[in-house]
């Protein structure tokens, strides 16, 4: 089984995945954990580009650059995990790029689709978890990391990071009652102990006994 995190950044991801692949490590499921963009060579280093501040990138080569790296971590480490029969559990996937590219540089969703189908195939994710939070959230949550340097997308403002926020919203409503695959919308502003728990039941439910 696959499960993806989405959100805008500061909303938590790393957390719960991190909170998931323990909790089912420990009922004794074989879990892989992966960051999209990353997670390969190859993908790490085109994630170095993608968000290096210094290295200007132009909206449609950050769209190509995002699918080579997922093409490359499927191909490589996703489906091997999934037909030996683990569980992966992914920070980012495709809804992110339908979220960034498409709701915040405003490409075109078709284009979008088709490389998402060139780089993933038949993979996809069995439930996908949105931690829905606002830029004012976002930016507090950012601008408490001591020291830290932003990346090249972090610097973008509200405006942008509002657009993105809608298009998550926007999947996850789209994608009710879908079954698999679609999304379920949780506020990034609840105790990670709690969303937590409300995931993990979710994830217990649909892979069973």
């Amino acid at each position: 089984m696959f499960f993806v995190i989405e959100g805008i950044d500061g909303a938590g991801k790393s957390t719960q995945v991190a909170l998931l692949a323990e909790a089912l490590e420990a009922r004794g499921h074989s879990v892989v954990r992966v960051r999209d963009p990353g997670g390969t060579p190859l993908s790490d280093r085109i994630r170095a580009l993608l968000l290096d501040p210094e290295t200007p990138v132009a909206p449609a080569t950050e769209l190509c650059l995002y699918a080579a790296a997922r093409a490359q971590l499927v191909h490589e480490i996703i489906r091997p995990a999934l037909k030996a029969g683990k569980v992966v559990i992914s920070d980012r996937f495709t809804w992110s790029t339908r979220a960034y590219q498409g709701g915040g540089r405003g490409l075109d969703a078709g284009h979008i689709a088709a490389l998402a189908e060139v780089a993933c195939g038949d993979v996809r994710p069995a439930q996908v978890f949105v931690l829905d939070l606002d830029p004012a959230g976002r930016e507090a949550r950012i601008g408490a990391r001591a020291g830290a340097v932003r990346d090249r997308l972090e610097r973008e403002g509200d405006d942008f990071f509002s657009r993105v926020r809608r298009s998550f919203l926007e999947q996850a409503a789209e994608s009710k009652g879908m079954g698999p695959g679609e999304g379920m919308l949780l506020s990034a502003t609840r105790p990670a102990a709690e969303l937590h728990a409300e995931i993990l039941d979710r994830v217990l439910k649909i892979l069973g006994p």
